[in-house]
């Protein structure tokens, strides 16, 4: 069985409390650590690596980002997700020839563009390219950035009433779905609305974990969460370990 098989079959057939959990490695140190302590996959998040490489989060030159999430998957020997955010302008059959060529064997890919929510028909188009052009060689998260992003209609800013937010969140899935994608992300959803986002959404549906207070990954499993990622929280939970040692030795 190829990575991208294993990959793909961890989506699968889960039962309700066993979510499938992926930490997210900023660098090939943290993406070991991940490894020895047992996880099955990891998914890199894009804010995370853009701290580790001296960037604010969006701001990664794309060549540098492929060249961290090579280091990634060079360094370990399980299934590797990458955020290639939201594509970075490359053609679809480019930017998966490039993804590819990291050795990666998933991408998440966003549905917004500065802070703006992209027209959800134009960008299933543009997710169905990407998957004639991926074949079965990678697994396709799509984001849905209506709660972080308007939850009104394409071109809105800023804060989202949460019904609306939840609509527009299954309408884009299904569209999402329909155009190859073989889990949808819809990135800061409320807890409370993950049974609803479940029963209106076909397929794995990807819920940002938390890595202190709030419900765990059962709890988020039995919720309706397929797979739980954390952006840049272990990323930053490290940085302020640092910090901590760092304030103690100069004491």
């Amino acid at each position: 069985m190829t990575k991208v098989d294993t990959f793909r079959a961890l989506h699968r057939r889960r039962s309700p409390d066993d979510p499938l959990v992926l930490p997210g490695p900023w660098d090939a140190a943290s993406a070991r650590v991940f490894v020895e302590a047992g996880f099955p996959a990891l998914a890199t998040p894009s804010a995370g690596v853009a701290a580790c490489l001296g960037y604010e989060d969006g701001q990664t030159p794309a060549d540098e980002m492929f060249a961290a999430v090579t280091r990634i998957v060079r360094a370990v020997d399980v299934p590797v997700s990458a955020d290639i955010e939201g594509g970075y302008g490359i053609a679809p059959k480019e930017l998966v020839e490039r993804l590819l060529e990291t050795g990666a064997v998933g991408c998440n890919l966003e549905d917004s563009a500065d802070g703006v929510l992209k027209e959800p028909r134009a960008h299933a188009e543009w997710l169905a390219e990407v998957r004639q052009a991926a074949g079965d060689r990678l697994v396709v998260n799509a984001r849905i950035d209506t709660y972080i992003r308007g939850g009104a209609d394409p071109g809105v800013r800023g804060g989202s009433d949460p019904k609306r937010a939840a609509e527009q969140a299954i309408e884009r899935a299904a569209l999402y779905v329909a155009a190859g994608a073989d889990c949808v992300y819809p990135i800061g959803a409320p807890v409370d609305v993950l049974p609803l986002l479940r029963s209106g959404i076909q397929g794995p549906i990807n819920v940002h974990g938390t890595v202190a207070d709030g419900p765990s990954p059962t709890e988020l499993g039995e919720l309706g969460a397929t797979r739980i990622t954390f952006g840049p929280q272990l990323q930053r939970s490290a940085a302020q370990a640092l910090r901590d040692i760092a304030a103690d030795l100069a004491k």
